[in-house]
């Protein structure tokens, strides 16, 4: 999993400050790199299912699929997905707490 920096560099002239875009723009790219990289293998696939099921999946060998969007739009899909990911690690370190409490 990859964090694109780029991604969080602008917002549309029109709508008020959004803090935590704010707040994200502000972070070393590094460090937020690093955070998408930790996520275990379970949870990226549960949120690329997820994804994938709020967008929908053709298989790309039968299909020439593109998706097109309004940036808020696009912008609710990440939230979730970020949401998914911090919500599912939180469920998985207290999986590691309960294992290892148990033995």
């Amino acid at each position: 999993m990859v964090f694109n920096s780029k991604f969080f560099h602008s917002e549309p002239e029109d709508s008020p400050p959004n803090a935590l875009l704010q707040y994200l723009q502000r972070q070393n790219p590094e460090y937020l790199s690093q955070i998408a990289q930790s996520a275990s293998p379970e949870i990226k696939e549960i949120i690329s299912h997820n994804v994938q099921g709020l967008i929908g999946l053709l298989p790309s060998e039968d299909f020439s699929v593109q998706i097109t969007t309004e940036r808020e739009n696009l912008a609710n899909l990440l939230a979730s997905a970020m949401m998914t990911g911090y919500f599912l690690r939180q469920i998985e370190h207290r999986r590691d707490l309960e294992t290892m409490l148990s033995d």
